[in-house]
Formats: C-alpha cells, structure tokens, sequence
C-alpha cells in the first residue's frame, strides 16, 4: 500500500482495487463527519445515501439503541452486517456506523465494493460533536473520552486497512471535506 501524506490533513492510502468505482463509503469514530459527509457528497454526486443505521432501524421496526438492548451487540452487529450487504450498490454514498470494520466479513465487503474514505479527527473534536446533537449517545455516558480512546485504539488499525483516503475533519467544513474527497475520488476513476 502506498500512503501519501499532506499538509492539508488529508492522506491518500492507495491499495491495488482503488481504482475501480464501486459505492463511495465512510468509515470512522462516531461524531466524525460521516453523515454530514455523507449527505453532502451524495447531494454534488447526485447518488443516494444509504446510511447503515437508517437501513438497520427500517428493517428492525427498532431504534439501534433499541437493538443493541435487547438483542445485545451481536445481534446488533448480524443486522449491520446484512444492511452493509444491501448499502453497497453502484453508485451510492454508504455512511456506515463506527463498528463496520470489526467483522472480517464486513471488512472484505467494503475493500471488494467500495472506495473507502476513513473520516478522523481528535477525541475532543468528537466529544463536542457529539455533544451538539439532541441524539441519545451511549458514548457521552460515564467518561466519553475514554470511551472514544477506546474505542479508536480498537478500530484505527481497522480503519486504516480499508481505507483508499483518509481524511482529518476537524477544524474543516463539511464542503472543504467533500471537496477533497471529490477531488481524490475522481482522480482515482
């Protein structure tokens, strides 16, 4: 793999199937950008957005917290796995929730059907994302920096063995973002 680094916070991490445009799809830590992103890049591309949780609730009858207490996280994790399945089609904006990369499987997928952006940014960045939504966020519960740390030292290298392109949202719009990933994604074609 080849990993090319610049100063506007953005690197571009080139495996052999990068070329091929399939799904563009967004991994990363909740409070990351990915829906936001996501919306935004779906709207310029004029695709549909397929977001992974969207797709879970409406198969579910439930919401994802919902899911997650009363069919734990496996449970939670085999509708993921099938929403991920039916998100990644031709042409489509995929925000994928933040635990996408911990199956194999789903993994595979995403290398094999998508262009893969891993959308990052610092803890304290995520926090106060996070914070600003009306949303109920397991996360914020107990100490939300360390769910965070926790949660990015088990998902980073994950993140990082899928991903075409990542790029650092803090401190940038959601339209500077998109721009670079436009920019990156169609020189990838």
């Amino acid at each position: 793999m080849l990993k090319l680094t610049f100063s506007t916070g953005w690197h571009i991490m080139r495996h052999p199937s990068s070329a091929a445009t399939r799904s563009l799809a967004l991994v990363g830590l909740s409070g990351a950008g990915k829906s936001s992103v996501g919306r935004l890049l779906a709207a310029r591309l004029d695709w549909p957005l397929r977001d992974t949780d969207t797709l879970i609730e409406q198969a579910a009858g439930r919401s994802v917290a919902r899911i997650f207490a009363e069919q734990g996280e496996a449970g939670f994790r085999d509708l993921e796995a099938a929403a991920l399945r039916t998100a990644l089609t031709p042409s489509a904006i995929v925000a994928t929730g933040g635990g996408i990369v911990l199956r194999a499987e789903n993994r595979a997928l995403l290398r094999a059907r998508a262009y893969v952006v891993w959308l990052d940014a610092p803890t304290e960045t995520l926090i106060t994302r996070l914070q600003a939504h009306a949303e109920m966020r397991p996360l914020l519960n107990g100490d939300p920096a360390a769910n965070l740390t926790a949660l990015r030292s088990a998902r980073a290298a994950l993140y990082d063995e899928i991903a075409h392109l990542r790029v650092e949202t803090a401190g940038r719009g959601v339209d500077e973002v998109c721009e670079q990933i436009l920019d990156v994604f169609e020189r990838a074609k």
